[in-house]
């Protein structure tokens, strides 16, 4: 199955990564957002980014007008319709989702795959909110979409071959790298990466050394491109703590569960890069 036309649901900068990667490798997208004020904001992240880009030399301007050229943004439901694949990308939270994918089933063509961004959630419930269970995966991009290269697709035991054969097409085509996994609380990577980003938090608590020692000595000593305290930022610490909760929920692993420290700053606002403050301030 050929997967031309794209819908995206969100209003977040993964809906808006996935719509540009989306875009730039030659589908149609339609990027749907809950109100016109989201829409337009999204619209004017998308090319100021798309600018910096032209700017950088990473690409060019016939690049960035063509990419704008593909991208349909709506606050209409229905414009989702005719859509070969959805992709949803709102709020982590499973009654919502399933909200969506029930309405996602009320309103797309039979044939339409729907597909959700979750990075931990149960994509077998959302799938049973449908009709058609057979057609409802997870492909799950990595934040920035534009830039990382991996996909998860995630296969629940409801979904049929075909339709997984063709999630793994599309992130094909998207120039993405995409890796099959079962539908299982965190899939591969958040399952193997947030018992370490929580059990840096238990360092920091514990007094064993400061945010930046930790950070500095995971760079340093491992490799890698960021610390555990400046990706928490950049994920978003409520993001991080909902991700936790899920792991727990599921395999009661202590590693699983969530700091204090951590649901403290969640409750205080201290949400990371997006808030303008977590473990480091970014005012």
């Amino acid at each position: 199955m050929a997967l031309t036309r794209i819908g995206i649901v969100g209003s977040g900068i993964m809906a808006s990564g996935v719509a540009e990667v989306a875009a730039a490798h030659g589908h149609e997208v339609v990027l749907r957002s809950r109100s016109q004020s989201t829409v337009e904001g999204m619209l004017a992240g998308l090319e100021k980014s798309l600018a910096k880009q032209v700017e950088k030399g990473k690409r060019t301007a016939d690049e960035r007008d063509g990419i704008l050229g593909k991208i349909r943004a709506t606050s209409d439901f229905d414009a989702l319709a005719d859509a070969d694949l959805v992709i949803e990308s709102v709020v982590e939270d499973l009654a919502v989702k399933k909200h969506l994918f029930s309405e996602l089933d009320r309103v797309c063509g039979d044939a339409t795959i729907l597909a959700t961004n979750t990075s931990t959630l149960p994509v077998v419930e959302l799938a049973m909110e449908t009709g058609r269970p057979e057609k409802v995966c997870g492909i799950h991009f990595f934040n920035p979409a534009p830039v990382m290269p991996l996909v998860e697709i995630v296969r629940p035991l409801t979904a049929s071959d075909e339709t997984v054969a063709a999630a793994l097409a599309f992130a094909e085509a998207c120039g993405k790298e995409p890796v099959e996994v079962q539908d299982r609380a965190g899939f591969v990577v958040n399952a193997l990466l947030f018992p370490y980003l929580n059990n840096a938090v238990r360092m920091l608590e514990q007094g064993v050394a400061t945010k930046e020692g930790i950070d500095a000595a995971m760079k340093g000593g491992c490799g890698f491109p960021m610390g555990p305290f400046a990706l928490l930022d950049l994920v978003g610490l409520d993001t991080s703590l909902a991700i936790l909760d899920a792991l727990y929920a599921e395999f009661r692993d202590p590693n699983f569960a969530p700091v204090p420290l951590l649901r403290r700053m969640v409750t205080a606002e201290k949400l990371g890069r997006k808030s303008g403050e977590g473990f480091y301030s970014y005012r």
